[in-house]
């Protein structure tokens, strides 16, 4: 089974851009998953990205996990038509 058929059986994916399944089969890829600090922790939400991470090593890739630098000072808004607003550096270091 390649890494695109256990991701369907696994119900991890839906949709995929055109020329992945090619890409994946030709040569070890690298890709990325990546974390806002924002919040205290990590939660479950965030445990699909990482598990694909791990799929996607064991299937001979290279995986990254990023945790935000410069985009971690802006924090992430209660309502999507808000504007987001700076954290300032304490706030940010207490975090990570």
């Amino acid at each position: 089974m390649n890494l695109i058929e256990e991701l369907r059986w696994r119900g991890m994916l839906q949709d995929m851009m055109p020329g992945t399944e090619e890409q994946l089969n030709k040569e070890m890829t690298t890709a990325y998953i990546g974390f806002d600090p924002t919040a205290e922790s990590l939660h479950i939400g965030s445990l699909v990205p990482i598990l694909l991470l791990v799929h996607l090593q064991k299937a001979g890739h290279k995986p990254l996990a990023l945790v935000g630098g410069a985009t971690g000072m802006v924090g992430d808004p209660s309502f999507k038509a808000e504007e987001r607003k700076m954290l300032d550096l304490d706030t940010l270091q207490k975090i990570m």
